[in-house]
């Protein structure tokens, strides 16, 4: 289960330093690059309520295994995709996959360690293990496009995934425990519809401007968007309960949740471009320049997750956002000259605010309701983080552009660096006023 925590989260960052020498060889812009990297997302975010509800019902076990496989099958596509089109179609294929393993892997974990004490320890080893996909992913990625081009970022995960297939299927026992609640199947598809034509909208609004597939694409967001919060107020089942939104912390943890990730996945993707085409690094150079990114999320996690046992979440979510947005607002300063031991000061103070910020989140959604739900508000919250990342990789490309124009690209990437840190400010002022302290809401 470690195993297919660490893949899902792998691939959410070891495609990025890929990008430039992808996009050379398949003859795709910026835009066919948005794609190969918010298919994954919008899949993945879209399904994953809706696949954690599957196993309840059908067995955790039965969805992991079935997620294993197609995470495997698309990852093959991907290495033989010989268009961009293919590449999306099997990154989306992927995303599939991911949302159906994420969730179970979790619960098989929580099944098999049925003591608290146990359980908590193995949870512990889980969340670290995918921790380290984090910093693992650009390094790797680098070397393996460095020394055998991109199609081998997707190639890596076939082993693992027969590995970890065969020992699943002959370890992890059956679920004797089967939900009887239905499936919000309705408030499933409208919920992948409605990100999708997000994405789709914010992308070609970035590089066609008012193009009739952009206004085509808003109105079917706009349809999807009031039939979703209409069939999720009279489904009996909801995938999204409305009454939790009522709940200001609640509502105030998840919206952090959304900006924390469109944000930094915005951004994330920029730097990308920014370190290989405007700075001219190769891609194992930009996948080094990038670990004081992600290394204090491994090493400040489970400090970040003490403090908020002992403070409530409040106070790391307020520390988190702030921190945040300096390491942004310090990009602002870039320029396509700019050294490593300038670039440096920002990617760390953005790490460590984000290694600070992350658990409190998560610790925020989940105490503001009754523990019976905790299942719930933690897929609520990922899903919030998930959609707010694929929204932010459509929003951020299509305003920075091409960086291949490196002046007006550079210009983009302050204006949003800004924004951001902004919007991180704005969260941290929410947070204080709606997030409570110690007294978790229920």
């Amino acid at each position: 289960m470690c195993v297919g925590y660490f893949l899902v989260l792998l691939d959410v960052t070891i495609v990025n330093v890929a990008l430039p020498r992808l996009g050379d060889d398949l003859g795709t812009g910026v835009a066919g690059l948005q794609w190969v990297v918010d298919g994954y997302a919008v899949a993945f975010a879209s399904l994953l309520l809706a696949s954690g509800a599957a196993g309840d019902r059908l067995g955790h076990r039965r969805i992991v295994l079935l997620g294993l496989t197609v995470f495997g099958l698309a990852s093959a596509a991907c290495t033989m995709a010989p268009t961009p089109e293919v590449l999306i179609g099997a990154r989306i294929a992927q995303g599939v996959g991911g949302a159906l393993l994420l969730p179970g892997t979790l619960a098989v974990i929580a099944d098999a360690y049925p003591d608290r004490q146990g359980q908590a320890r193995a949870i512990g080893v889980w969340a670290g293990i995918g921790g380290l996909a984090l910093p693992a992913g650009p390094l790797c990625g680098g070397l393996l496009v460095q020394t055998a081009g991109w199609r081998a970022v997707f190639a890596i995960n076939l082993p693992i995934v027969l590995v970890a297939a065969i020992v699943a299927h002959r370890v992890v026992p059956g679920t004797s425990h089967r939900s009887t609640t239905p499936t919000d199947r309705l408030g499933t598809v409208l919920g992948v519809v409605l990100l999708s034509a997000t994405t789709l909208a914010v992308i070609e609004a970035g590089h066609a401007g008012l193009a009739p597939l952009t206004g085509i694409a808003a109105a079917v967001a706009a349809l999807a968007l009031g039939a979703f919060v209409v069939a999720e107020r009279r489904s009996p089942h909801p995938m999204l309960p409305p009454a939790l939104w009522r709940r200001p912390a609640f509502a105030a943890a998840n919206v952090a949740a959304g900006v924390m990730n469109l944000g930094t996945l915005g951004m994330l993707f920029l730097l990308t471009a920014y370190l290989q085409t405007v700075q001219d690094r190769n891609a194992l150079q930009a996948g080094i320049a990038v670990l004081p990114l992600f290394l204090p999320l491994v090493v400040l996690g489970p400090l970040s997750g003490r403090l908020t046992a002992r403070l409530g979440p409040r106070v790391p979510m307020l520390t988190g956002l702030v921190i945040a947005a300096a390491g942004f607002a310090l990009i602002c300063g870039w320029s396509a000259s700019t050294t490593y031991a300038r670039l440096f000061p920002a990617l760390l103070v953005w790490g460590i605010g984000l290694g600070v910020l992350t658990p409190a989140v998560v610790s925020a959604a989940v105490g503001a309701v009754e523990p019976g739900r905790s299942g719930l508000a933690s897929g609520v919250n990922n899903t919030a983080r998930q959609a707010g990342g694929a929204v932010g990789i459509a929003l951020y490309g299509a305003v920075a552009g091409p960086a291949a124009r490196p002046a007006t690209f550079i210009s983009g990437l302050h204006a949003l660096a800004a924004v951001t840190a902004v919007a991180f400010v704005v969260a941290a002022a929410a947070s204080t006023v709606l997030i409570p302290g110690r007294q978790a809401a229920s």
